[in-house]
Formats: C-alpha cells, sequence, structure tokens
C-alpha cells in the first residue's frame, strides 16, 4: 500500500531506542462531501473510525470489525486500499522506548442507516460517538483543537492530515456558504 506519509514524533528524532509495532486498519466511507468518522468528546477531536487490528487477523478483517464495533456500519462493501500513514512516538510501557504505529486507510461503502455500537469501556468514557460530518468542517473544527487545546490527542495530526489529503485527491470543492 503507498505510503501517504512518516511522521516522527519530536522525541523520536534523535533515538528510537527498542520499538513496538502495532498495525491499525482506518475507514474513508463518504457520501458526498460528508464522511462517518468518531467524534471524541475527551479530546474534541474527529478521527476516522477504526483501530488496532489483532494478531494474525487481516487487515481487511480488522477494518470491517472496528467499523461495526465503533460505528454500527452495516453491509461494508467495496473495499479498496487507499493509503498509509506511520508514525514513530514514545511508547508507555515499560518494555519499549518507541511505538511503530501503521495506519492502513481503505475506502469502502456501508448502508447509510447506522446499527448500534460496540464501543470499549474507554471510548464511552471518552464520549466518542460515530458521525456523519461535512468533511470541511471536520477539518476545520481539528484545526481549530490543535491550535487552541491543550487537551488534544496525538492522532489529531494524523487524521486531519488524512482529512485534508482525502480532499485532495477525491477532488472535493468546498461549497460557498
Amino acid at each position: 500500500m503507498r505510503l501517504l506519509k512518516s511522521a516522527t514524533h519530536p522525541e523520536r528524532q534523535k533515538k528510537l531506542g527498542t520499538t513496538f509495532h502495532r498495525q491499525a486498519a482506518r475507514a474513508i466511507v463518504l457520501k458526498g462531501q460528508n464522511i462517518l468518522l468518531l467524534y471524541t468528546e475527551r479530546y474534541h477531536d474527529y478521527t476516522l473510525p477504526g483501530g488496532g487490528v489483532d494478531e494474525g487477523e487481516d487487515l481487511t478483517c480488522g477494518l470491517k470489525r472496528e467499523l461495526i464495533e465503533e460505528t454500527g456500519a452495516k453491509n461494508i462493501t467495496n473495499i479498496k486500499p487507499y493509503g498509509r500513514y506511520e508514525e514513530f512516538r514514545p511508547w508507555y510501557k515499560p518494555d519499549f522506548d518507541t511505538m511503530h504505529m501503521e495506519s492502513y486507510c481503505y475506502t469502502c461503502d456501508i448502508d447509510s442507516e447506522l446499527g448500534m455500537t460496540r464501543l470499549e469501556d474507554y471510548e464511552v468514557v471518552n464520549g466518542m460517538r460515530p458521525v456523519w460530518v461535512n468533511i470541511f468542517d471536520a477539518i476545520k473544527h481539528n484545526e481549530h483543537t490543535m491550535a487552541h487545546s491543550d487537551k488534544k490527542g496525538m492522532s489529531i495530526e494524523r487524521e486531519t492530515f488524512l482529512l485534508k489529503h482525502i480532499v485532495d485527491e477525491f477532488k472535493l470543492m468546498q461549497d460557498n456558504k
């Protein structure tokens, strides 16, 4: 899958040390200028649905599982590779210094109506919920959060880059408001 970007956290610039590798699968679901995202109250940000792929799990199977769990998506079809975003960031567990995260992004189609989510406890506590949102509004919102919030998560830079890349790739034009 094509590499869209490789990002290294400033604390990892000089020395990576021991590295933990994690793979994630993320879904890009578009309906015109609307995109299915997860809004998280704790971080005040929008992210693509998806998450960690289990050991031995196929990436597209992980994508489907995460999409169903986080959004209640139904009838997931037309899955196509989009691109990979990799990042090297500090790791908080004692066995490793750095996490090498590879996010494999796929476009896909789903039914417009979402079913029940099966969020993990920490996702519920963080106030995560699936939403259809205008992609330009999501980008603007994330940029505001990056500029003004001290509680932003580390993933917001990745997610905002991906949203902008999607706009460019699909040649989405912003409506004049």
